[in-house]
């Protein structure tokens, strides 16, 4: 596990760059969601559009569902087996204190956005306070996967010594489980942990698996059109009503399409999990879309930023362009929402002010041995 030698075409600068092209490709589609989904909601509750309206947008959004977050969670476990074995201290520091300091300050942020609102509808103060409070423990909006991030680190280091196979095997179960507590941090834990342990543990077939996708272009082409063929027929079909008996007999939410139905979820969201890695590895061989690279490298700027752009864009839209077409407003605001947090980040690099909104300054780190060597790599989620 923690021989993971950067593979030959792999790397520039001591990165790696298909994995790069993954976390940026990640990135895009979760921003897309929140901005499509965003949009639709907001054209329904200012009236101008009907309960269930979409926009042409929500079809690549519905397409990437059972993918999106897995190959997200699987790219962030992948050099896990590289620091696992640190010290308590150093591997505390860098896998639950950097997330934690990110994940307050765009709190506080995230917050003072929400509170103008709230005040503006008489919620009384003592009751944003509590907002404030209950999101120290249930992770809160957009920043649920910062939040997730240190949990999973802690409950792999803690499980290292159990065969993986074993805690492979339980992962697997989780996700099928129909656990559904209405607590978004167990929910998400139990959907999502599989695909980050996967990627922790089966790290050398992942990398394995992007170098035969640079070395077999066209098979793997061929894979990604199969993949795209059989995704697609899930995600777009709707549930059997025999389906939808037994999960109203269980009194269970009903899935939207079959993309969603136990074991299915689990395959579809593995096969496209693999889908992203020879997709991006074949890009990132032949140097195509570099943007990719980019914002994977700065992937947790575009995740922690986002929202602010998303929402003043959506709010002027609506203004100023209420006759526009759902799906145009969700792409433009999908661009504003992925180009303004690299023009906040650019600002804050070029001028220094700011920094510590995308840089955990030194007095918030705990281990602080290797501070400055390790400090230019602070923005790296899932290094």
């Amino acid at each position: 596990m923690a021989n993971l030698a950067l593979q030959p075409g792999f790397q520039t600068e001591n990165r790696i760059d298909w994995v790069d092209y993954a976390k940026g490709f990640c990135i895009i589609f979760v921003v897309m969601m929140h901005a499509t989904l965003g949009v639709e909601k907001y054209a329904v509750l200012k009236e101008l559009a009907e309960p269930g309206a979409t926009g042409w947008m929500n079809y690549i959004v519905t397409f990437a569902q059972p993918f999106r977050m897995p190959d997200f969670f699987m790219i962030s476990g992948l050099f896990l087996g590289l620091v696992i074995a640190r010290s308590w201290l150093r591997y505390f520091d860098r896998k639950v204190v950097h997330f934690a300091y990110f994940y307050l300050i765009w709190l506080v942020i995230q917050f003072a956005f929400k509170s103008l609102g709230w005040i503006s509808q008489g919620v009384p103060a003592t009751e944003i306070g509590g907002n404030f409070m209950l999101a120290l423990i249930e992770p809160y909006g957009t920043l649920w996967f910062i939040y997730m991030l240190p949990v999973m680190f802690i409950a792999t280091r803690l499980l290292s010594n159990i065969h993986w196979l074993i805690v492979f095997g339980g992962a697997i179960l989780l996700e099928i489980a129909p656990i559904h507590t209405g607590s978004l941090l167990v929910d998400e834990f139990a959907a999502r942990y599989v695909y980050f342990f996967a990627g922790y543990a089966l790290a050398q077939p992942i990398f394995k698996l992007a170098g035969w996708a640079q070395d077999n272009i066209g098979k793997a082409l061929g894979y990604l059109g199969l993949w795209a063929i059989i995704n697609g027929i899930f995600t777009f079909s709707a549930m059997p009503e025999i389906f939808e008996s037994l999960f109203a007999s269980a009194n269970r939410q009903i899935p939207s399409n079959m993309a969603q139905l136990p074991i299915v979820s689990l395959a579809l969201g593995a096969a496209g999990a693999v889908a992203v890695v020879c997709l991006c590895a074949v890009l990132s061989r032949f140097k195509l879309a570099g943007f990719l690279r980019y914002l994977g490298q700065h992937s947790i700027v575009v995740y922690l930023a986002f929202f602010a752009p998303m929402i003043i864009t959506r709010e002027i839209l609506f203004k100023f362009t209420p006759s526009l077409d759902l799906g145009t407003m969700s792409l433009i605001v999908l661009l504003s929402s992925v180009i303004g947090p690299v023009i906040a980040y650019e600002f804050t690099r070029i001028t220094g002010w700011f920094g510590f909104l995308f840089s955990r300054p030194k007095w918030a780190w705990v281990d602080k041995s290797g501070t400055n060597k390790e400090a230019k790599a602070s923005l790296q989620a899932a290094e």
